[in-house]
Order: structure tokens, then C-alpha cells, then sequence
């Protein structure tokens, strides 16, 4: 992607909150003394806990002298185009020229029309923007001395006055996500202004780059000359902490560091704009960040260490990273014959001495030194993959398909790993049925995008970078649980590979009772190569995402989870509970209203809103799939958190106090809260292996690597109200564990039926269920 050579910029995004009326501007004299080159505020007049922006921006230029200004972004709709190029050209010839405009095309509706504006459709609203870019800069030309009139689809002017000219050329920076306002700031924006938390990866900067320069090119404008800016959010550990890796901003100051330099160089971002509402976070963004930011992209440039595309190995997903080289005299391992590798699987078969092995060795959750992985492109090269390692009895073998599993256990140590991502197809198989086939290698992001055009969705994680086949065999808990269950609860049938090499169809007619096993626990049966699955009749979703500050973290979770229980459900929630250095506990919450019924969802994130401190908030409605759009990014055993979850059936302030005294724990990262219930629990338990059917919530604990013995001793805090296990997240793969992931009857069925298909236990990678009842679960 291109860098295109611009100087680095950053700046703060400061909420408006009115709550103490000069915390905002104390913020911003704050952020021009750490050295800052600019300093924002959100655009929501509907909103009364907020100062409104304009007076807002007025008040703190008085009481700064150096620091630029903007809204980030103005509201238009709310805002005549004639009257707000006066007031930026006003305040702009006040401070001697400091001001800046961002805008955008509007986004919540009902509050917006509550207000008196009539309500525009999404095309007409991106419309009026285009024609407002042109009105503004018109008014800034006073030496026009022509009659000033725009005959627009949304906008008129009627022979207004031109003027006054701004002390300098303000720029106009466009919040955007879609091509159609992309193309318009090719065109004619100075700065094209996202949210990393509105994109659903990375690589949407890079689409949206294509498209701006494109248009920018066809205007006979250079692309170097519109501005990458992004708003960043995340959460800043102290220095020497140990990061999650894989998460952009989520770490030390030299990772943040790090992630800006490398967005800058492959993405083209030059202003980072921070939001947060601590002094301590603008003063190291601005001291340390941005300072070490800036020398590790001079260096970079320097020494021309361009990013560029590379050939990946067959079935791996592609990304911007250096092809791996042969080491021919790694060691290989003893126990595979390597002289024996089946003739069809020569050209996919990496040892650890060829090029492109370090692509393929690892997987998002572990590092691994594989003795060979064989990236199978077909049925016929799984099946002769099983067979291979079926005759290595003795050597470990591992199964991955998205490469994404918490366990960790999709690759390992001296193993076989078959890797299924080439088989990654989608296809409707009956349209009036929305009846969907999806092979294993596919990504969920990859399913919604292909469903999204018939306005079909499939409830699965919450990210787009998890594979079909794990989540699919383990349960899936994703956005759209509680109005529509786990993935599992939509399989009508699934294709696998058997331990035999045989290749197996089970559904309600054919091996039912296999099906049974693989909707919860198929990974212990053998390798599904596909699954049949009846898509839902979901299209646009609300997706809201909020920061919020929490005094009284047990108070919170049970005010949530009582929240969550008196919702409808068509709103499911996760929320990550993050210690700062800085803010204290911070709740990140990620809600999703499964349908497209605006004002219903507002109602109850109104509430969600209110259970703390709001420090940032934002809401989209938008398709699913742009929620869970894939990054394809290249797994490198990147994550090295190592997790644990159980449910909660019901949350009280017992159970809540004891959820949240985990986060006192040093080895703890966060604690993850998912709201289940609602269409999960519509299933009885033995209806699926998964079998987790009476949960109000499901908890997870994030913990750093490391000392196993302080990870049992924090899960011991909430031990007396823990159930069960979700065995698709858990990084414990002890076989202690088996029953609470498996409970009761539906452990001793699974066993009965790895009996049948898996006597020899040749897929026995991770909690797998071993074909005969361990004694110590016996009577």
C-alpha cells in the first residue's frame, strides 16, 4: 500500500461532555502543551450531555494559541453550508488561521430528524455533501464578485454574500466509508477522516485508498496531496508490559509506536488522531508515541524498506509480509518418514527445511515447529493427508482451517499439521431454502460477504478471520446469539473425513448421531470438509461500539447482565474490561441489534450508554458482513494470551463482585462478558454436543502468559458460580476440563460414539474426546 511520504501528524479526539463543564478545554490547553499539532471534538447537537461543538471550538481557541482546531466530524445535516464556511472562516481569522474542517454526511437519523431536519435517503445525504463542499469553498471566495447561487438535489443558495475569507486555506477532511464519498474526496476533499473502530480491517484503508486516488487521478489531482488521517482508539499498557501482539493499539508506547510507523508505511496515514479524555495518554501519544513513531518511519523510508506482495504457499491467505526463505539444515523430525509422503501431496508438503514453512508453521494463537504441514487443496488430498498420518500413529497431528483457534492447538511441535484453507468455497445449494454449503477453509467473513448481496447473514464469532470449519464443529457465539443461537444450531448436514480415511456424510437421515457429535465436538471425529447450513434472513444490523469508564466494576456487571436479561433479544453485547494506567477500569462494549429497526435500538443502547462514564460512542447502521469482514492477515503465533471461560446462569452481586476481582489479578489482561440466553437457550441440552443451554452469561478471562499455578489461582475467584465451559475458547485443554465442556450425558454419548468412529483416538489434538471414559470420571 502506498506511503505517500508525508510528515507524521497527531492529534487528540476529546469528548464534548458536559458533565464538568471545562474538562474538555482543560483537555485541549493539555494537549497543546504536550505538543499536539491538533485537537478534535465530536459533532452530536442531539445529544445533551454534550456542549454543543461550535461554541465549544470557540471557547478553547480563546483559551489556546498554538494548537489546530476541528470538528471531528460537523454534523451537515444540522449545519447550513453557508453558515458553517462563516463560522470556520470567523474563527479561523480569530486565531490567525488554526482552524480545520472536518464533516460528514450524517448518521443518526431519528435523532437528527427529531430535531426538525427532514430526513434525507443515504444517497440525497451523500449528495448534499458533495454539493456542500463546493458552497463552502465558494463562500470562502469573497473576490468573486459574481452572483453567489447553487440550484443542488439538497442544497439552495439564493444569491447569498461571499466572505469572509479564512485566514489561511482551511482543509476539509470527510468522514467516510463508503466509494461513492470516497470518489468524492478524490475529487475534491482534502483529507479522507475513518474511525479504526468503524472499519472492519485494516485492508479497508487500502481499498479506500484505491478508490481516492483513482477519483483523484481522473480530477487531474495528485493523491500525495489529500491527507490519510485516522481516528485510533485502544488500550495503552505501561512500558515493559507484555502486549497481546496481534491487536493493533494494545500495548506498551513502543507497540503503539510501532503499529503507527507500519500503518503510516503501508497504509498511508499520516495524522493519527488519539481519543481519550487522560491527560496521561495525550502526554505519552504526543512525548513518546509519536517522537519514536516518527524516527521508525524516517528509518524505514530511509533504507527503502517497502512493504510489498509476496507468493504465498498454496491454500495460505495472502498479506503485506517478506516471503519466508529455505533453511536447508533445519533439523527435521525423526518420527515422520518423510520418503513416504503420498505422491499427490509433494507439491503442498512443507518441511521446516523449505521456503515458505514459516508461512505456513503457525497459527494466530501459537507458534509452531510442525515436522510437516501438507496444505491440501481437495477431499481426495485430505483424505490421503488422514491416511498419512494415520500410519504416524505416534506423531501429534493437528487440524487447521482458519488458523484462528484459542487454543492454539490448529498446529504444534514436531507434528503434522493438515491444513484445509484451499477448501474454501461458498455456495447456495437451495435458494428457497437459503440453504448454504461453505467448505472448511472459508473464513466467516467470507460467508457473510458472499451472503450479504441476497440479504442473508449466518450468526458466527465476532471477528471475520475465524474459520468455517473450528467454529462451526465447536459452536460459535457471535453478535447474533441471542436472537438467533450458536452456529451449531443451524447445520442440517456436514461432509468429514473419518479416521479411516473414509469420506462420511452425516445428517438427519444419513449418521444423524454423528451429526449430533460434530455440531459441538466434531473436531474429535475427524476433519469436516463442509457444512450445509440454512442461512438467515438477515441484512442491515445496528452495530454499536462505546468506551466507557467504570467506577464500580462489580456494579457494572451486574447491572449489565440485568440490562441484558430485560432486553429483547434481539440485542446481544460483548464487553471487554480492560485495567488502565490511566482511566481505571475502561468497558469496551460491542453491541449488535439484529435487524435494521433504528429507533428500537437506540432505546436500548441509550441504557447500555449509561452504565458508565461514556468516553467514546459510536453506531452504524450497516450490512452484517461489513461487521465481520476478514483481514486475512498472516498468522505468526502473533497472540499470546492464553484464556479460560465459564457461564454464569444468573448474575447477582455475589457472582458479579466475583467476576470482577479477577481484574486485580497481575497475570490478568481483561475479563471478556458475551450476553447468551435468549435463541440459545431455546434448545434443550441434548440437542447438540454443545450443550450449554441455561447460561445468562459467559465469562472469559484473559491472561498473559506464563505461570499456570497464578492463572488457577485468579479462576479460583469465581469458582463457586462458574458452570460449564465453552470449549471453542478456552486456551485449558486438560482433560479435567472434559466435563465442563462436555456435562453429564452428553460426555458419555460422545465417548460411546469416538468409540465407532475414532477407536484408535488419531484426532486427539487439544480437548478432544478420547474413546474410552477416563477413570477419573468413572462412577
Amino acid at each position: 500500500m502506498p506511503d505517500y511520504g508525508r510528515p507524521l501528524t497527531v492529534g487528540a479526539f476529546i469528548t464534548p461532555a458536559n458533565t464538568d463543564p471545562l474538562r474538555p478545554v482543560r483537555l485541549a490547553q493539555h494537549a497543546e502543551e504536550a505538543g499536539l499539532d491538533l485537537v478534535t471534538f465530536q459533532d452530536h447537537p442531539y445529544q445533551p450531555g454534550y456542549h454543543d461543538t461550535w461554541t465549544l471550538l470557540s471557547y478553547i481557541a480563546a483559551a489556546t494559541s498554538r494548537i489546530r482546531l476541528a470538528g471531528n466530524v460537523m454534523n451537515l445535516p444540522l449545519n447550513n453550508p453557508v453558515r458553517l464556511a462563516r463560522q470556520i472562516a470567523s474563527l479561523d481569522l480569530l486565531t490567525g488561521g488554526r482552524v480545520e474542517l472536518g464533516i460528514g454526511a450524517g448518521i443518526f437519523w431519528d435523532a437528527i430528524e427529531a430535531m426538525g431536519v427532514p430526513r434525507l435517503s443515504v444517497r440525497d445525504s451523500v449528495t448534499g455533501l458533495d454539493e456542500a463542499i463546493d458552497i463552502i469553498r465558494d463562500t470562502w471566495n469573497p473576490a468573486n464578485r459574481g452572483r453567489f447561487v447553487h440550484h443542488g438535489t439538497v442544497h439552495q443558495v439564493q444569491g447569498a454574500k461571499r466572505g469572509p475569507a479564512p485566514a489561511h486555506d482551511p482543509k476539509i477532511w470527510v468522514g467516510a466509508l463508503k466509494p461513492r464519498m470516497q470518489r468524492i474526496i478524490g475529487r475534491k476533499g482534502d483529507g479522507w477522516l475513518p474511525s479504526l473502530s468503524y472499519l472492519s480491517s485494516l485492508h479497508e484503508l487500502a481499498t479506500g485508498n484505491d478508490i481516492i486516488d483513482a477519483a483523484a487521478r481522473e480530477a487531474g489531482r495528485e493523491p500525495a496531496d489529500i491527507e490519510r488521517m485516522l481516528n485510533i482508539n485502544g488500550t495503552l499498557t505501561a512500558a515493559g508490559k507484555s502486549t497481546t501482539g496481534g491487536t493493533v493499539f494494545h500495548g506498551s508506547p513502543e507497540s503503539w509506536a510501532r503499529d503507527v510507523a507500519n500503518i503510516a508505511r503501508e497504509f498511508g496515514v499520516s495524522t493519527f488522531i488519539l481519543a481519550t479524555d487522560s491527560e496521561e495518554e495525550i502526554s505519552v501519544f504526543a512525548q513518546v508515541i509519536a517522537p519514536m513513531a516518527q524516527e521508525m518511519l524516517t528509518e524505514a523510508r530511509e533504507a527503502g524498506d517497502s512493504v510489498r506482495w509476496r507468493a504465498v504457499a498454496p491454500g495460505r491467505r495472502g498479506g503485506h509480509f517478506r516471503a519466508s526463505a529455505a533453511a536447508h539444515d533445519a533439523p527435521l523430525s525423526e518420527a515422520i518418514d518423510y520418503g513416504a509422503v503420498p505422491q499427490r501431496l509433494r507439491d503442498v508438503a512443507f518441511t521446516p527445511r523449505d521456503s515458505g514453512y514459516d508461512d505456513v508453521r503457525s497459527t494466530y494463537m501459537a507458534k509452531g515447529t510442525p515436522g510437516l504441514v501438507l496444505m491440501a487443496r481437495d477431499v481426495d488430498d485430505v483424505r490421503a493427508a488422514v491416511e498419512f498420518a494415520a500410519s504416524h500413529a505416534d506423531v501429534p497431528l493437528s487440524v487447521r482451517s482458519g488458523g484462528h483457534g484459542l487454543a492454539g492447538q490448529s498446529t504444534n511441535t514436531g507434528g503434522i499439521v493438515v491444513d484445509v484453507s484451499s477448501l474454501a468455497s461458498v455456495a447456495v445449494v437451495n435458494s428457497a431454502q437459503r440453504l448454504v454449503r461453505a467448505q472448511s477453509g472459508a473464513l466467516w467473513g467470507d460467508v457473510a460477504d458472499r451472503l450479504a448481496p441476497r440479504g442473508w447473514a449466518m450468526t458466527s464469532g465476532n471477528i471475520g478471520d475465524v474459520g468455517v470449519g473450528g467454529l462451526a464443529t465447536g459452536g460459535g457465539l457471535g453478535y447474533l446469539a441471542r436472537a438467533h443461537g450458536m452456529t451449531v444450531d443451524h447445520i442440517r448436514s456436514a461432509r468429514i473425513v473419518t479416521a479411516d480415511g473414509q469420506w462420511v456424510r452425516a445428517d438427519a437421515q444419513e449418521n444423524p448421531a454423528l451429526l449430533w457429535a460434530i455440531r459441538g465436538a466434531g473436531s474429535s471425529f475427524g476433519i469436516v470438509t463442509d457444512v450445509d447450513f440454512q442461512a438467515l434472513d438477515v441484512d442491515k444490523v445496528v452495530f454499536a461500539q462505546f468506551m466507557l469508564s467504570v467506577s464500580d466494576p462489580a456494579a457494572f456487571v451486574e447491572q449489565w447482565a440485568d440490562l441484558l436479561a430485560r432486553s429483547p433479544r434481539e440485542l446481544t453485547t460483548f464487553v471487554f474490561l480492560d485495567r488502565t494506567p490511566t482511566s481505571g477500569v475502561v468497558a469496551q462494549v460491542f453491541a449488535m441489534w439484529a435487524n435494521d429497526d433504528t429507533q428500537a435500538a437506540i432505546m436500548v443502547l441509550e441504557e447500555l450508554l449509561n452504565l458508565g462514564e461514556p468516553l467514546q460512542q459510536q453506531a452504524h447502521l450497516l450490512p452484517y458482513s461489513q461487521v465481520m469482514a476478514p483481514t486475512h492477515q498472516r498468522h505468526s503465533g502473533q497472540q499470546t494470551i492464553h484464556v479460560r471461560n465459564g457461564y454464569l446462569t444468573k448474575v447477582d452481586s455475589a457472582s458479579a463482585a466475583a467476576v470482577a476481582s479477577m481484574l486485580s489479578g497481575d497475570t490478568v489482561m481483561r475479563v471478556e462478558l458475551r450476553s447468551v440466553g435468549g435463541a440459545i437457550n431455546d434448545l434443550p441440552a441434548g440437542a447438540t454436543a454443545f450443550a450449554h443451554r441455561d447460561a445468562d452469561v459467559h465469562v472469559t478471562t484473559w491472561f498473559y502468559p506464563g505461570d499456570v499455578a497464578a492463572h488457577d489461582n485468579t479462576w479460583a475467584l469465581w469458582a463457586a458460580y462458574r458452570r460449564g465451559m465453552y470449549a471453542g475458547y478456552s486456551s485449558d485443554t486438560r482433560v479435567d476440563r472434559l466435563p465442563d465442556a462436555y456435562p453429564g450425558a452428553t460426555l458419555e454419548r460422545l465417548v460411546g460414539l469416538k468409540q465407532q468412529w475414532d477407536p484408535e483416538h488419531l484426532f486427539r489434538s487439544g480437548l478432544a474426546v478420547p474413546p474410552t471414559m477416563p477413570p477419573m470420571f468413572e462412577g
